[in-house]
């Protein structure tokens, strides 16, 4: 019988990424879940309940907040990783998994959010970051390496699918590969439109320097707007030090209480740029409308007039007028959520499924996806 594999980068948070792995794993639960390491309390239990086979690095320290700063460490488990027994790979990668060998007969398809994102935008990320010059420095020189890495460890997927247009081409332009997009899954049936809508403006995000929530924040105090920030982060000290009293910080809330939020909002603002983003289209599902920075995955999903407004500039001015732009229109709760089920779970299994048939054999030869359409 042919066996499958799917390969995760690491599984130590619980954001979108990992939402399309336990996806791809929904679709295909016979499939052997693999990653380099595994922080189980910080994974949605359908994953925990996975019981996912990692490398040696899962016998490192301190995993739950030192994981990022393995980064040299993952090309090297990776490297060591055996996969060689499997027909069909599937890797959900941003940044490491692609590298996994194959066997001579094997398929790999690489499902890429991005490049790996600091390392190709390596001085806009430090550019907020505290680092002196030594240490900038150094780690420039390491990310010099790691990108050299990615480049070969690219050449080793037979297909690539992208999460957007925009990641096709920045594949095209890194690695010289040509990818199909599938967008990635968002669960609409978690979320209901309601009758009421409340005046606060949303956050739905990790709290980290690139999401840029200090714009929402300086542009929400300056006109006296309530914003309630929902998530949780390194960077939530700082992004508290700067807060007024319009702004309520939740930390994580529960998907009952996420949804309540969503559906209540007058909108969710979305101020960094994404790859392609899946918390607009979740406050999408729940009928409400989206002020997001024009750049990235946003341009694709956000279309304006019908879910959300772009702000061109991202700064705390151009997303005050976006946000007075947003308040002139009438929104349409019923033809915002519409526009979110294009891109419901279902949907995006249909059309990996699809493609994997498409490209391997292994599908059909266990028999998934039969039983699946019975």
């Amino acid at each position: 019988m042919a066996k499958i594999a799917l390969f995760q980068d690491y599984l130590a948070q619980n954001g979108g990424a990992e939402r399309v792995t336990e996806a791809i794993h929904q679709a295909l639960p016979e499939v052997d879940l693999y990653t380099t390491l595994a922080v189980p309390e910080k994974i949605s239990p359908y994953l925990r309940d996975a019981e996912p086979k990692t490398t040696w690095m899962q016998a490192l320290p301190a995993k739950s907040k030192l994981y990022r700063h393995y980064f040299l460490l993952y090309p090297l488990a990776i490297e060591s990783a055996r996969m060689e027994a499997y027909d069909l790979i599937v890797s959900s990668c941003c940044g490491y998994s692609k590298g996994v060998r194959r066997g001579p007969d094997a398929v790999h398809v690489c499902y890429c959010h991005n490049p790996m994102r600091w390392v190709w935008r390596f001085p806009e990320y430090m550019a907020r970051e505290k680092f002196n010059k030594p240490a900038k420095l150094a780690l420039k020189l390491l990310v010099q390496g790691l990108k050299r890495w990615e480049m070969q460890a690219a050449s080793r997927p037979d297909y690539y699918i992208a999460n957007s247009h925009i990641v096709a081409e920045r594949l095209k332009d890194a690695f010289g590969v040509d990818a199909t997009v599938i967008e990635p899954p968002i669960i609409t049936s978690r979320f209901r439109v309601s009758r009421e809508t409340e005046d606060y403006y949303l956050i739905l995000a990790r709290l980290v320097p690139y999401k840029r929530i200090d714009l929402a924040i300086e542009a929400c105090m300056k006109t006296n707007r309530r914003l309630f920030v929902i998530g949780d982060g390194s960077d939530r000290q700082r992004l508290e030090s700067l807060a007024g009293p319009t702004i309520s910080f939740l930390g994580r809330q529960p998907d009952e209480a996420v949804n309540r939020y969503a559906s209540r909002c007058r909108a969710l603002i979305f101020p960094g740029e994404e790859d392609f983003g899946m918390a607009p289209l979740e406050v999408n599902a729940a009928g409400r409308p989206v002020i997001a920075y024009g750049a990235g995955g946003a341009t694709e999903t956000i279309h304006e007039g019908l879910n959300g407004v772009l702000f061109p500039e991202q700064t705390v001015e151009s997303l005050i007028e976006g946000l007075e732009k947003l308040e002139s229109r009438t929104w349409n709760p019923a033809a915002i959520r519409k526009h979110a089920l294009r891109y419901d779970v279902e949907v995006f299994q249909e059309r990996l499924l699809k493609f994997l048939c498409r490209v391997s054999p292994a599908i059909e030869a266990t028999g998934m996806l039969s039983r699946r359409a019975g």
